[in-house]
């Protein structure tokens, strides 16, 4: 009688594990600043990902037209905001990718699903995303789009994954 008893307590906590949605794979090199609430930094929630090919990129730029999307070593050798964290991407589940920035503030971020491993964004294969989450089609985001305004602590942004599809990037849905 006990034994069963015993059973069906572990079924149930069993069944009760198994209700509790599973946490994104908090993934990048800064991704221990996020998990532990150490701020301030962006995490970003990767929605609409291809595949799980190649590696997510997330890049930090200054939220201004000059700077955005500029060269990373021209930036940094000026003293200017830049980081990158990368990673691989785990085989399934929800994906979050985190970075720490220097201080609360207003920054301009890109992500990247670099699928091909090339340091070169790669226009027939590679998708990218921008936190407004507007279709990318032909251009460039506008610094605009790619701003993300960093408190003291975690600032948890969505971003759809955009890729290649007839003349222009949008979202795969």
């Amino acid at each position: 009688m006990l034994c069963m008893r015993i059973g069906i307590a572990l079924a149930f906590a069993w069944a009760a594990i198994a209700l509790v949605p599973a946490a994104s794979a908090q993934i990048g090199e800064d991704s221990d600043y996020c998990r532990n609430g150490r701020g301030p930094a962006i995490q970003v929630n990767v929605q609409g990902l291809k595949d799980r090919s190649g590696e997510l990129w997330l890049e930090l730029y200054p939220a201004n037209n000059t700077d955005y999307l500029r060269d990373d070593t021209d930036l940094v050798a000026e003293g200017k905001v830049f980081r990158r964290t990368r990673s691989r991407l785990p085989a399934a589940g929800d994906v979050a990718i985190c970075v720490r920035v220097p201080q609360p503030g207003t920054y301009a971020v890109l992500l990247r699903h670099n699928r091909v491993g090339r340091d070169k964004f790669s226009f027939w294969s590679d998708g990218a995303g921008i936190p407004a989450n507007r279709a990318l089609v032909r251009s460039k985001p506008s610094v605009e789009q790619a701003r993300v305004v960093a408190g003291s602590g975690i600032t948890t942004v969505n971003v759809q994954m955009q890729y290649l599809r007839g003349f222009g990037f949008s979202p795969r849905s």
